[in-house]
């Protein structure tokens, strides 16, 4: 495999405002809703009070530090993180289309997003739903004609839809006391605990902490969203067109940078301070906003009852007293938003792991590459994903609840080594004056360690 070394072009202008650069931050949203944000910070909130909400808090900032120096190499470079770390080890894109792989075939969201439908369908087995899910999501990658615009825009319909609902349910059913409980659990105040309480799973916690946003290697795939929305240099990089209705266009997975002159570098603090302001404000502010009114919701409705620990039964509680309380109407209404979210999380699925599969693909096969085989390579890996879902469900190997906490423990191995790779990544390929701060080495460093601590304490509870 022989990359070619960055070209040299002039750092585009950054906009005036944000207001051009918002859409890669609700992707990463749309990713989280349905892992952290809807069943596992509510399921963990269910079961032990919201004495752990900290943990949230920590985990979507810590993924926000991560997530910068992901689009700190992106816009200066004008090429995936991917193609980084490639250059810096030439075995890394095995790595990374393995662990991708592992982690994100299983099709968890899909079938908790149909199995929350049980109520309103008043069927047990949902199992062809989840499949029928599958295949639209199949359907709409495949025949949206720019990949990124469609996958942006329907991120956020549902998240601009769905979480004014939300905050509607959740204004009508919680009282002060539980904002009070909430209070209390971002400081690790529980009840009769601190931090963690006693019987807490440790491989839950781990995971619906990884889930505190994306998750694993698909915060890696902000790179990919950054780049096709024009951010800096990758304005000058391709898009993915759809094979069916797209206008094909030249997909170079290696980019371009830029002479860090003074004039370069004050175009790339404007575009710094932008992009950090759209990520703040979408991924972190909504992200927590989002996280932590569904763990008031679920403290509000199941904390203390009993069945909260089987499954996706503290959604079905939730749904029940909320009914009870408010309607029928707004009951109905939270488990349709939390079917189309958990929908909308499988197909940001399949696109982000089918963009990271498609181009490590094309970096091993580098040589051997004529034009730009990446459309092809990514149309093949989703259409594997959903092919290995539906024989999933068709063989009813596991329970959704069970195949969301798997997946995620595995990327928060995955999360522990791809930070260890980020300031080096940085701060090797990256001219001097742009590499990260002292403090933001800190962080990643800090974020490391943790993971990899976590990843070890569950490796000895649940294998040794």
């Amino acid at each position: 495999m022989q990359l070619k070394q960055l070209q040299k072009k002039t750092l585009p202008t950054p906009p005036k405002s944000i207001k051009s650069l918002i859409g890669p931050s609700f992707i990463l949203i749309g990713l989280g809703l349905g892992t952290g944000e809807l069943i596992l910070w509510p399921y963990l909130v269910s079961n032990w009070g919201l004495g752990i909400i900290w943990g949230a808090f920590l985990g979507i900032t810590l993924q926000f530090f991560l997530n910068m120096e992901i689009e700190r190499y992106a816009l200066a470079n004008g090429e995936s993180v991917f193609v980084g770390f490639a250059r810096l080890f030439k075995w890394l894109p095995y790595w990374f289309i393995l662990s991708t792989l592992l982690a994100w075939s299983w099709p968890g969201f899909s079938g908790a997003a149909a199995q929350v439908l049980t109520p309103i369908l008043g069927i047990q087995d949902t199992r062809f739903i989840a499949i029928l899910m599958l295949i639209i999501v199949g359907l709409v990658l495949t025949f949206g004609p720019v990949l990124y615009k469609t996958v942006e825009s329907f991120q956020k319909i549902l998240i601009l839809v769905g979480i004014p609902i939300i905050i509607i349910i959740v204004a009508l059913v919680a009282q002060f006391s539980d904002y009070e409980k909430l209070a209390e659990g971002l400081v690790g105040i529980g009840e009769g605990y601190y931090f963690v309480p006693k019987g807490l799973p440790l491989m839950a916690f781990l995971a619906a902490f990884a889930y505190s946003g994306a998750g694993g290697n698909l915060n890696l795939a902000q790179s990919f969203y950054i780049k096709e929305k024009g951010y800096g240099m990758g304005k000058y990089a391709g898009k993915i067109t759809s094979l069916v209705t797209g206008k094909s266009e030249k997909v170079d997975i290696e980019g371009a940078t830029f002479e860090p002159t003074n004039e370069e570098l004050v175009k790339f603090k404007r575009w710094w301070k932008l992009i950090n302001i759209e990520h703040f404000l979408i991924f972190w502010g909504l992200g927590l906003l989002t996280i932590l009114l569904l763990a008031v919701l679920s403290y509000a409705t199941t904390y203390g009852k009993a069945g909260n620990a089987e499954g996706l039964n503290f959604v079905y509680t939730q749904a029940s007293v909320v009914s009870q309380m408010v309607g029928k109407f707004l009951g109905a209404a939270l488990l349709i938003i939390t079917s189309l979210m958990l929908f909308s999380t499988q197909l940001a699925v399949i696109d982000a792991s089918g963009r990271i599969v498609a181009e490590n693909i094309a970096l091993v096969k580098r040589s051997k590459v004529k034009g730009s085989d990446v459309p092809k390579y990514y149309y093949a890996t989703i259409w594997f994903l959903i092919i290995f879902g539906i024989l999933v469900f068709l063989t009813d190997l596991a329970q959704p609840a069970a195949l969301i906490i798997i997946g995620a423990v595995l990327n928060a191995f995955c999360m522990f080594v791809f930070s260890g790779l980020l300031v080096k990544l940085n701060t090797k390929l990256l001219p001097k004056q742009i590499h990260p701060s002292s403090i933001r080495k800190l962080i990643i460093y800090a974020t490391f360690l943790f993971f990899g601590i976590f990843s070890v304490l569950v490796f000895f509870d649940k294998v040794l």
